[in-house]
């Protein structure tokens, strides 16, 4: 049996892959490690909480008492911990450095002594190359992060190859574009458009709309770090997209016409500093290891508007009761409208 810890596990994209985990490989025992802010539930995980290949300990990435003996039994490192939302940071950097640079070294640190460790994989982010005006960003190229976020990530995501470059660390590094799908903190987007659409509250669009993303189902996220544990080579970044470019105007009146709500709902609200006018992905590399997207994005979209309508119980809560969420929101467009 395979020791598998997933920290950030609790998380939108974590909490998607404990439960992939789980489910395609019956050889495995899952530790999920999670500090259990804002983003990270245990909701999330309520199917397979009490799996009997699954445990779940509650402890920060940033603290070696707690991280350090995980990453030491385990075989493979699955590393999603992260403060991860681009306005945040903005509003607030501290945090996304002391998680997501110092919490990535901790782990690389106990995986230095790791007996039997097979594969460490640090997520990254597409964020990590900056605004790209034209073409495909491909592993190679210079990393150009234009806010704090993405700079923490650049961060981790360098120190994360440098640990495999000085100390041979089994590092892999995943750099994947914009995820979407059940379970997605409603900071985000999609899931914070479709709320808000659903109750008839106004969605907040950035300055004139044409900013531009791929857009990845997080299922085929899941299915992506399984090939870059099990075929990808140490030392070597892949990205991860869905082929799926768009508009966040065009993204956005698609979700209201699924939604069958009025573009009247539509709220033009003052741009956020540094934001990047659009990311594309070369994911041939990854490709060549016989990984490709297979979600078609329309009917990933609807599938996930689909459960955020069948999961009201899941985001209501947060919207409607949680005061750090309300004190967020109005702080983020309150002032912008």
């Amino acid at each position: 049996m395979a020791e598998v810890l997933v920290t950030g596990g609790a998380g939108f994209i974590g909490s998607n892959y404990v439960r992939h985990a789980i489910a395609v490989h019956p050889d495995w025992h899952v530790t999920t490690l999670d500090k259990l802010t804002y983003a990270g539930r245990l909701e999330n995980l309520k199917d397979v909480l009490d799996h009997p290949r699954h445990e779940f300990v509650k402890g920060d990435v940033a603290d070696p008492a707690v991280a350090g003996p995980l990453v030491t039994a385990s075989d493979i490192v699955v590393h999603f911990a992260a403060e991860t939302h681009v306005d945040r940071s903005i509003l607030s950097a501290g945090e996304f450095i002391t998680t997501d640079v110092f919490g990535t070294f901790v782990l690389l640190e106990a995986a230095r002594q790791a007996p039997h460790l097979q594969r460490f994989v640090q997520i990254s982010t597409d964020e990590v190359y900056g605004s790209v005006p034209e073409g495909s960003s491909r592993e190679t190229d210079e990393l150009r992060p234009r806010n704090p976020y993405s700079a923490s990530k650049a961060g981790a995501d360098r120190l994360a190859y440098s640990y495999w470059a000085t100390y041979d660390v089994p590092v892999v590094i995943t750099r994947a574009s914009n995820n979407y799908g059940p379970n997605q903190f409603p900071e985000k987007v999609i899931p914070l458009f479709v709320t808000n659409a659903l109750d008839d509250i106004p969605v907040p669009l950035y300055g004139d709309g044409l900013n531009e993303r791929d857009w990845l189902h997080v299922s085929d996220h899941c299915r992506a770090i399984d090939v870059a544990i099990e075929r990808g080579t140490s030392g070597e970044v892949y990205n991860v997209g869905g082929g799926n470019s768009v508009r966040n105007a065009d993204l956005t009146r698609r979700i209201l016409q699924l939604l069958d709500k009025p573009e009247s709902l539509i709220k033009r609200v003052q741009d956020r500093p540094g934001h990047d006018r659009r990311y594309s992905l070369d994911t041939g590399k990854l490709q060549g290891l016989g990984w490709k997207p297979a979600i078609d994005f329309e009917r990933g979209l609807a599938d996930t508007i689909a459960w955020y309508r069948a999961n009201e119980w899941w985001w209501r809560p947060i919207k409607q009761e949680d005061p750090a969420f309300k004190t967020y929101y109005r702080t983020q467009y309150g002032q912008r409208g």
